[in-house]
């Protein structure tokens, strides 16, 4: 057979998926679709696959992942979950599929899944597609999260399909789209939840043996890794979840199904970032108890974790697992201090002080509800050295500088005379670095539909990805 010109089809993909067998999975077929307009692609995924953009036609994106020529089979994952707090039996892929795996230059696996696709066994009564909108909301908020500092998946390509949806939560007929997302992994919680639920021992010990072998490749095999994953699982899910938190994230959904094996943040549906410090914010109109509002994600994740226990009970004591959770709690608190102590400027050596600073902080920015975004990014635009000695300077030409306390600001000039003069370059590197100009706000998101959606414009939509990935 000739060698096909597109490197997506002579990349060399790992079936590591594949291979575990078919109780995982269903293989399945894509849509055809009656057009392909590629919106978006994210040359700068590229370079970690090994591929160098310039040799990427968007008409390799449109065949691969539009008209999805295929080099191996399409994998629909099996899973279960607990959705609302109740268990659902009845999930699955269904508007999605594992595309391929592939091995990057940093020797990390990684997976291309789909979204809106088609339909699968699992799409019960749906169409299996994605709106445009949900396919530009996805692309943002995954560009948004990485240069935030979150551990997060990322749209590989975006391409309009050329149908009309009819959805109730947008105004409809609306278009459709397809994406495909670059992830660590798609499995999930929910999977393994789904081998509980059919009482599959076998089939949990097979699945978390690769698991750990392909994704925690430092546990050794020993007769304690299962207890050493989850451990390092507990660790991964209190990191990701300060990082939400610090970078002022509502993921909206954080049932089982939606969280990530690997630790990883992936699926956004209906997010938000909070527009001031309200610890009942949330991102999902349906959400009507605040079960996921922004302040009771430390709880929420921490809950997923608990109830994961009862699958990986199968395969080990619970002991071990009630000991692996117990450090959830120190975790997130350590790394929540940490990212927030950047985002104020400094590294996580404050001691007592740092901790005042951070109390400060956080019922400053309740009480006054300044926006939250806005706050540091003035913090990092207006950094001068002279605050060290001048607290009455701190923030002077803010335009929230009437709100911001004088308690507060003596706090952080004490903070700066912890640090000699000469680092003062330092915490004006880290304020910029931890506190982008731009922030992903609805009226935002709003702004560039708008354009896309009266004038099939996509130049604002262009622009803001662009000031996304290199934090303007």
């Amino acid at each position: 057979m000739e060698k096909s010109s597109n490197p997506w089809l002579n990349i060399e993909y790992e079936p590591v998926m594949e291979n575990l067998g078919d109780d995982y999975y269903d293989v399945v077929a894509a849509a055809e679709f009656p057009a392909h307009f590629l919106r978006f692609r994210n040359d700068k995924l590229l370079p970690l696959l090994g591929l160098s953009p310039d040799l990427v036609e968007d008409g390799h994106f449109i065949d691969a992942f539009g008209r999805f020529s295929a080099v191996r089979p399409f994998l629909a994952l099996r899973y279960h979950g607990y959705q609302f707090g109740a268990y659902n039996p009845f999930l699955g892929d269904g508007r999605g599929f594992l595309y391929g795996q592939i091995r990057g230059v940093d020797n990390n696996l990684y997976d291309l899944g789909t979204k809106g696709s088609g339909r699968t066994p699992y799409s019960r009564t749906a169409d299996g597609r994605l709106t445009l909108k949900g396919g530009v909301r996805e692309v943002l908020a995954a560009e948004a999260l990485h240069q935030l500092g979150v551990k997060t998946s990322r749209c590989l390509s975006l391409i309009e399909t050329g149908e009309s949806l009819w959805r109730g939560d947008e105004p409809s007929p609306t278009r459709s789209s397809v994406i495909v997302r670059l992830s660590k992994s798609h499995i999930r919680f929910g999977t393994l939840e789904r081998l509980h639920y059919l009482q599959r021992r076998d089939l949990i010990r097979k699945l978390l043996d690769s698991v750990i072998a392909v994704y925690y490749p430092d546990i050794p095999d020993t007769e304690d890794k299962y207890s050493n994953f989850y451990a390092e699982l507990v660790k991964r899910i209190a990191h990701l979840t300060a990082q939400w938190m610090a970078a002022g994230f509502c993921h909206g959904v954080l049932n089982t199904d939606n969280m990530s094996i690997t630790g990883e943040s992936f699926d956004y549906g209906p997010y938000a970032f909070i527009p001031a410090y309200d610890t009942q914010f949330t991102a999902a109109s349906f959400d009507y108890g605040g079960r996921y509002s922004y302040g009771n994600q430390p709880y929420i994740c921490k809950f997923n974790l608990e109830i994961l226990q009862l699958p990986l009970a199968m395969v080990m004591a619970q002991s071990e697992l009630e000991v692996g959770l117990s450090q959830f709690d120190d975790y997130y608190q350590q790394h929540y201090q940490q990212l927030m102590l950047k985002k104020l400027g400094y590294s996580n050596d404050l001691g007592i002080l740092g901790n005042e600073l951070l109390t400060a902080t956080i019922n400053l920015l309740r009480d006054t509800k300044i926006s939250y975004h806005d706050f540091f990014a003035e913090l990092a635009q207006g950094f001068n050295s002279s605050w060290r000695s001048h607290s009455n300077l701190i923030l002077e030409n803010a335009t929230f500088y009437p709100q911001v306390t004088a308690n507060w600001r003596n706090c952080y000039r004490k903070c700066l005379n912890q640090i000699p003069l000469v680092e003062m370059d330092l915490v004006s590197d880290r304020l910029v670095n931890y506190n982008p100009q731009t922030a992903l706000m609805r009226p935002l998101i709003e702004s560039v539909w708008q354009a896309i959606t009266e004038e099939n414009d996509w130049q604002p939509f262009s622009n803001l990805v662009h000031k996304l990935q290199h934090k303007m």
